[in-house]
């Protein structure tokens, strides 16, 4: 059975501009519902003909293929297909939901309803942690404080005193209310029972009815080395419990690297800035640089050699931050920094200046 010709299932110009085109989908989809002809069966199969037909108008690349070869050029995989009004409903919400305000209807197609009292899995929980860099690098244990609400353990997150509940006389214990708009049905969810169906026969003493206690727990956190500033460490299962026998949220811990006095972290590598005097970088010398390991007095020589200039950067291999992969670690770069006295001893101007003149007069 040949396609029809989609410019035409919209009543629509091949000039037709996006906005315009948007427009024509909504009046002929409206038109078309299958809720809006109860007597017509083929009602469903127009209106999904239309889905597909703005499917296709509406995204550049497709109509410029269906404008070249007609729907030869969308064979390969280019064509919509629409399994239900579900499926219509879900791709194109933004459409209906500006027609219906989000909470779209007609006679229950669109979207599918939620069980409100189906077990509901708990919240994820995020939080921050503080470490030094030498945690960072090499990982560590710690344990943070957490404090969150959780469902009431005497009423079970009901709210309930004994967790005895009757159905809710607003919404008959739907969750939902409806009230007609012409010819569409408007659902909401019910502001009696907050769309669970059910109200408690009395308040829990202990949530006071709202089904949620604070409380405080604290939760032990590994954190792997390498870990470096922004990252974010998951737990899975450290959450706020479930609700109704729901799982429990995962636990999100954010790491903050703090500062370090010697040195400046960049990716897996560290910079290290030595103090080197003037004689030193002129003649050459070895000199001690920190490194970054579980000791921490631990140092290595650096060979400075004749010549350096401030600013230049000596690499120290392998002496950075161990990767998070396990495979080695960033390098050590030492940015040689010139020390100039502040203070000169009677001898030592003599000195400078005698070597001052000698480059005068090499």
């Amino acid at each position: 059975m040949d396609k029809p010709d989609y410019y035409e299932v919209l009543e629509v110009s091949r000039e037709v501009s996006a906005a315009e085109l948007k427009k024509a989908y909504r009046d002929k989809a409206l038109e078309l519902h299958p809720d809006r002809n109860p007597n017509d069966p083929q009602a469903e199969e127009r209106f999904k003909t239309c889905a597909e037909a703005y499917a296709v108008l509406s995204d550049p690349n497709k109509r410029q293929l269906y404008d070249r070869f007609g729907h030869a050029g969308l064979a390969g995989g280019g064509a919509p297909g629409f399994g239900d009004i579900g499926d219509v409903f879900s791709q194109f919400q933004d459409i209906f939901g500006d027609i219906f305000g989000g909470g779209f209807g007609f006679g229950g197609f669109g979207r599918r309803r939620r069980d409100p009292n189906a077990p509901t899995r708990g919240a994820d929980i995020r939080t921050d942690v503080s470490l030094s860099l030498r945690d960072a690098a090499f990982g560590t244990k710690t344990e943070i404080d957490l404090s969150h609400p959780s469902p009431c353990e005497a009423c079970h997150g009901t709210g309930a005193e004994g967790g005895v509940v009757e159905g809710c006389a607003t919404c008959g214990g739907r969750g939902q209310v409806a009230r007609a708009q012409g010819a569409f049905v408007m659902t909401t969810t019910c502001p009696a029972c907050h769309g669970r169906g059910t109200q408690a026969k009395s308040a829990c003493g202990q949530c006071k009815g709202s089904g949620q206690v604070d409380t405080e727990r604290v939760v032990k956190v590994n954190v792997p080395g390498g870990v470096d500033t922004g990252q974010s460490l998951r737990l899975t299962g450290q959450g706020q419990a479930g609700s109704r026998g729901g799982p429990p949220g995962d636990l999100y811990v954010t790491v903050h690297v703090e500062p370090d006095e010697r040195f400046e972290r960049e990716g897996f590598d560290l910079i290290h800035r030595p103090s080197v005097t003037y004689p030193q970088v002129a003649l050459g010398a070895k000199i001690e640089v920190p490194l970054l390991d579980e000791d921490e007095d631990a140092t290595t020589t650096l060979k400075v050699p004749a010549g350096t200039q401030p600013g230049e950067t000596l690499v120290i291999r392998g002496a950075g931050v161990p990767r998070l992969n396990g495979r080695g670690r960033g390098n050590l770069i030492c940015v040689v920094d010139v020390a100039v006295p502040r203070k000169l001893s009677r001898e030592q101007k003599r000195l400078l200046k005698d070597l001052d003149e000698s480059f005068d007069g090499s």
